[in-house]
C-alpha cells in the first residue's frame, strides 16, 4: 500500500500511476490522505479515478486538515468525507491525536475518549506510538465495541437503553 499525501485532483492518482511504472502496479492499494479543503471538494472526482484500478482508502488527516481549512469547519468536513465514502464503499481511516494523551502518557483526555468513539464510523482507526500504545489499543478496542452497539458507521442502532 502507498500512502498517499496531500492528494487533491485525479490528475495526482495519475502521476502515481505513471511514477509507479507501466501498468501502474495494479497490486498495490492506494490510501490517499485527505488533508487539503481542494481534497474534499474534488473526493468524488478522486474516488471516481481510482475505482477499478486498485484497492483504494481514504485517510482523514485531521491535523493537517484542520490547520488547512480551520478548526470550526473540521468537524463538518469530517463528516463530509465519511459520508461520501460511505455512499462509494471506500474504507475510511480516522487519523491523528486519536489517544494521543493515553499512547503518550497513559491518561486519556474526555475529549479524546469521544473522539475516539466517533473513529467508530471509519473502517479504521490510527493510533500513534507513545509508551502506553498498548493501553491505548485495549482501550480503543473496548470503546469501539461498545460504540458498536449503537451505531453501525453512520446509521444508529437504536439497542436497548442499558445505562446502568
Amino acid at each position: 500500500m502507498v500512502g498517499y499525501s496531500f492528494v487533491s485532483r485525479p490528475d495526482d492518482l495519475d502521476l502515481l500511476d505513471q511514477e509507479l511504472g507501466a501498468g501502474g502496479n495494479p497490486g498495490l492499494g492506494v490510501v490517499a490522505k485527505i488533508e487539503r479543503p481542494e481534497a474534499v471538494k474534488n473526493l468524488p472526482a478522486l474516488i471516481a479515478r481510482a475505482v477499478g484500478r486498485r484497492d483504494f482508502a481514504v485517510m482523514i488527516a485531521r491535523g493537517d486538515l484542520a490547520a488547512e481549512i480551520g478548526f470550526e469547519r473540521l468537524a463538518e468536513m469530517q463528516e463530509e468525507i465519511l459520508w461520501i465514502c460511505e455512499a462509494a464503499g471506500v474504507p475510511v481511516i480516522w487519523a491523528t491525536q486519536v489517544l494521543e494523551n493515553l499512547v503518550k502518557t497513559g491518561v486519556p483526555s474526555r475529549g479524546e475518549m469521544t473522539d475516539a468513539a466517533m473513529g467508530a464510523r471509519a473502517e479504521c482507526v490510527m493510533l500513534n506510538k507513545g509508551e502506553a500504545v498498548g493501553e491505548g489499543v485495549s482501550t480503543l478496542d473496548t470503546l469501539l465495541a461498545r460504540m458498536d452497539e449503537h451505531m453501525f458507521k453512520k446509521t444508529p442502532e437504536l439497542r436497548a437503553l442499558k445505562s446502568w
